[in-house]
């Protein structure tokens, strides 16, 4: 089914505003916040963690991957389609699909991710219900669809990306958990998995 033409709207133009507002950050400012969500992540990290690689304008840059610990899992892009594969962290990465960088391991299944008790997620926005907008390419909740029922579904975004709500669709894969610099880890209020409440 169809995202709706006023959601896919919504969507479109919060992704702007917040794109906007990540590429305005200072140097310092976004090495700052690495540093915070990292500090705040660690505690929480348990079992088979998976993650991803930050780019250079979301939270967690340079920082991220080693405070998911060795091992951990991370995405990797495959050279066509939107299925995501997993490769463990070993220390090198190296480009792939889109200039983003992966690890040069072996690539793992989509249902690799089966096996984590935790996963870090990339957003631009999430909302206090769970909510969670992403870049809009469905990458993630397509590789969402493979995690346990009872992993820990946690994003990764700015203090002001966090909102009350952020517009979904049913397929929009919901998060149980945020991170934030200056608010650390925070439960977030949801019922199921996917759609609306």
């Amino acid at each position: 089914m169809a995202d709706s033409p006023l959601v896919v709207s919504a969507k479109v133009a919060l992704r702007t505003r917040l794109l906007a507002g990540r590429a305005a950050r200072s140097p310092a400012d976004r090495t700052a916040a690495a540093r915070a969500v990292a500090a705040h992540l660690r505690p929480h990290l348990h079992g088979v963690v998976a993650g991803y690689v930050p780019t250079a304008e979301e939270p967690g840059h340079g920082v991220l991957v080693d405070a998911l610990g060795p091992g951990a899992l991370l995405p990797v892009v495959p050279p066509s389609g939107r299925v995501l594969s997993w490769a463990r962290a070993s220390g090198e990465l190296v480009p792939g699909r889109f200039g983003l960088l992966e690890p040069a391991g072996p690539r793992l299944p989509p249902e690799a991710l089966a096996g984590a008790a935790v996963v870090v997620v990339p957003a631009l926005a999430v909302g206090l219900d769970g909510t969670r907008l992403g870049r809009g390419a469905g990458f993630y909740d397509r590789a969402l669809a493979h995690a346990a029922p009872d992993a820990v579904l946690v994003g990764v975004v700015l203090d002001e990306e966090l909102l009350p709500t952020v517009p979904v669709e049913a397929h929009d894969v919901r998060l149980r958990a945020v991170v934030t610099p200056s608010g650390g880890w925070r439960d977030l209020g949801q019922v199921g998995r996917r759609g609306r409440r």
